[in-house]
């Protein structure tokens, strides 16, 4: 099934029988089965009726309400799944300090091996741009994982590998674009703005499904908790975050956007 993501400023979703319609003004932009979407997510100035709401609950399909520029405000979804016996378990394995520094450790390192491979390939594609002192960067952090004996430890080899990671991505965009190094709250550039909208599109995604299957989106392991963020959808989404840089940066060298795009 399918993601529909809603961006034109000013439509409307309403439904018709077990249909969902887009509108603007006269024009209809869309009109889909509700058996063919996942989830739907709404990004600005886009308004929804109650009618389409309904429907949306009614086929266990979730809504996700984002600014313009992809943050994430809220969710709407239908109640809790009723397996209860996975939230118990998931909160006694908060408390286990062990279980969360190894699964802590697995997602930096599974985070980490993900940006080794993205700069590795990109270097071999592109031999005239010196990535030599980024990589050991990289290696030199992923070693030193094993050796942590505390989260805010792991926090800061993270942070040691993400410097050099970014360095590294600086020197892997092309053409007329620059990349200041990583900025958000707010984005100060077209790059920093598409890597924060491509982790927002993922952490979103990964959120719905946690609590589709049952899970508390906001009892992480390695994010601590914190009032009104998703923690554990923050710990998943780390190994995916490559993925975003890595479409980021083809969209970019590749031309298939310019600076009158943003």
């Amino acid at each position: 099934m399918a993601n529909l993501y809603l961006t034109e400023q000013g439509s409307v979703l309403r439904k018709t029988g077990d249909r969902l319609i887009v509108h603007k003004d006269d024009e209809i932009l869309l009109d889909v089965q509700c058996s063919k979407i996942n989830s739907v997510l709404i990004f600005g100035n886009v308004q929804f009726t109650t009618q389409a709401v309904h429907e949306l609950f009614e086929h266990g399909i979730e809504m996700a309400l984002l600014t313009r520029t992809g943050r994430l405000v809220g969710q709407i979804t239908s109640p809790f799944t009723k397996n209860i016996e996975l939230r118990v378990e998931q909160f006694k394995r908060h408390n286990d300090e062990r279980f969360r520094l190894s699964l802590s450790k697995a997602v930096v390192k599974g985070k980490l091996a993900n940006c080794l491979n993205f700069v590795k390939t990109f270097s071999n594609n592109h031999p005239e741009i010196n990535l030599k002192e980024e990589i050991t960067g990289i290696e030199a952090s992923i070693k030193s994982i094993e050796a942590v004996n505390a989260t805010a430890s792991l926090r800061g080899v993270e942070g040691n590998a993400a410097r050099a990671y970014f360095e590294g991505i600086g020197k892997m965009v092309l053409g007329a674009f620059e990349f200041p190094g990583r900025k958000k709250r707010p984005s100060t550039d077209p790059v920093n703005a598409l890597l924060s909208f491509g982790y927002t599109l993922v952490f979103n995604e990964i959120s719905s499904l946690l609590d589709g299957l049952g899970f508390d989106p906001y009892l992480g392991y390695y994010h601590e908790v914190e009032y009104g963020r998703a923690s554990l959808a923050c710990d998943i989404q780390e190994e995916f975050r490559p993925i975003v840089d890595r479409f980021t940066l083809y969209l970019l060298n590749n031309r298939m956007l310019s600076q009158e795009d943003f």
